[in-house]
């Protein structure tokens, strides 16, 4: 697909108006474009910062008294019709007036503090959003044949695979011992970017641990979260972020992400 055409898609795509066939294409192609990978992570973020902010406000009675008058052609009341046309400058302020003088201050209260109230709502919603990431990508990994591009218990055998196909090397642990055998890896797109994914099992559990250098911006990462039914634990190690996504119990997840960083 073409990034041009998605320009158009992107916004359906959010809003889930796409068709399931459209949907994966989409998904597909954010894996491989950063460009559109971001703008798609930018459109989500302005989405739900907007909801998160209540600008709703209730109409003066006057002004509806009026629309109505105007659709049905029947006019308003006397009292209405004096209200909504009375001057400030002749009468004193009525209600409705004082009414659109109180949504006016509440509307400059709210650009006032919207400079130090928006960033704390995006960077709730950006931990989201990882975490919302790290669970798809997570699910997607159990579809047929997409858990493991390199079949191996050996982390001598994991880690090499890696080699020039990350501008990164990620720490790769074999914790059996521990009751967490590692068997495999792949390469996954989380937050815009190339991720390393290691996995690992417990039981009859899988563990997706998704590694990637750490940028310094930790407090939009989660540290743990359930989403969907899925657990998410992250921690950081020798440079790394390293996030665990599995639909095992929290605890066997907490011990687990204990021992990967320690």
């Amino acid at each position: 697909m073409a990034c041009e055409d998605n320009a158009l898609l992107l916004h359906a795509y959010s809003d889930g108006e796409l068709d399931l066939v459209r949907s994966l294409e989409i998904e597909k192609h954010v894996k491989i474009c950063a460009s559109c990978a971001q703008e798609l992570r930018e459109q989500q973020i302005l989405r739900e910062g907007i909801r998160s902010a209540n600008l709703y406000h209730r109409a003066p009675e006057a002004l509806r008294a009026r629309i109505i008058a105007y659709e049905s052609g029947v006019p308003a009341r006397p009292s209405e019709q004096s209200r909504a046309v009375a001057s400030p400058l002749r009468t004193a302020p009525r209600r409705p007036v004082l009414e659109w003088l109180a949504v006016a201050a509440a509307i400059l209260i709210t650009l006032g503090l919207g400079v130090r109230f928006i960033p704390s709502v995006l960077s709730t919603r950006q931990r989201d959003l990882v975490a919302e990431e790290l669970v798809a990508s997570h699910i997607r990994s159990l579809q047929p044949g997409h858990l493991m591009d390199v079949v191996s218990t050996d982390q001598h055998t994991v880690k090499p695979w890696f080699d020039g196909k990350i501008d990164f090397a990620p720490p790769v642990r074999d914790l059996v011992e521990q009751g967490y055998p590692l068997i495999g890896g792949r390469l996954d797109y989380v937050g815009g970017r190339d991720v390393a994914a290691l996995v690992y099992q417990l039981r009859k559990h899988y563990i997706n641990v998704f590694i990637w250098p750490d940028d310094g911006k930790q407090r939009n990462r989660p540290e743990f979260v359930s989403k969907q039914g899925y657990n998410v634990a992250c921690g950081s190690s020798g440079g790394m972020r390293l996030c665990g996504v599995t639909d095992a119990n929290a605890e066997d997840l907490r011990q687990f992400m204990q021992l990967l960083t320690r």
